[in-house]
């Protein structure tokens, strides 16, 4: 299995290089390395095997506004493994660690748009049973989900979730 670490200076080609291939075109490498330079906070988490990098997940700061109120939190996109090296549990390894990594940092939540075959394994739920919905209305609910880490600043707090502004460029 893999070595999974934060991003360091000198990682970003082979980043660029996984998520062009992972997706097939370029709007999520290009977002990540958009959100590389505007979003220093993000954490950006790789999974490195002999001394190449063979996959790459990012969170980035996520907002949830309704009813007067705003609450922070986390986003998680994209996730991109090599194509050669999916099916191996180096995805869910890379979204482990990074959900183990936002949970120690306090953040009451992450949201994502994904498959919902694949992350409710990780606690994933529709996002809609708490109210929340996405900020595209071309995002189906099923795929819209979030992961609670701390209920109670979610508490009584329903409305928009709202991703950093370069994924607008991923759709």
């Amino acid at each position: 299995m893999p070595t999974i670490r934060r991003e360091q200076p000198g990682d970003e080609a082979q980043i660029y290089d996984v998520n062009l291939r992972a997706f097939g075109r370029k709007a999520e490498p290009d977002v990540v390395d958009m959100l590389r330079i505007s979003c220093p906070e993000g954490v950006s988490l790789v999974a490195e095997e002999g001394g190449r990098i063979v996959g790459h997940i990012l969170f980035t700061p996520a907002v949830i506004a309704g009813d007067g109120c705003c609450v922070a939190g986390t986003g998680l996109a994209p996730l991109a493994v090599a194509p050669e090296y999916q099916g191996q549990g180096i995805g869910s390894a890379l979204v482990a660690a990074g959900l183990e990594e936002m949970r120690q940092a306090g953040q009451p939540f992450v949201i994502l748009v994904g498959h919902p075959g694949y992350y409710p394994r990780f606690g994933f739920v529709r996002a809609s049973q708490y109210g929340i919905r996405p900020e595209y209305e071309e995002v189906p609910d099923e795929a819209f989900m979030i992961i609670v880490f701390d209920e109670g600043r979610l508490q009584g707090i329903t409305g928009v979730a709202h991703e950093r502004p370069e994924f607008a460029a991923a759709m």
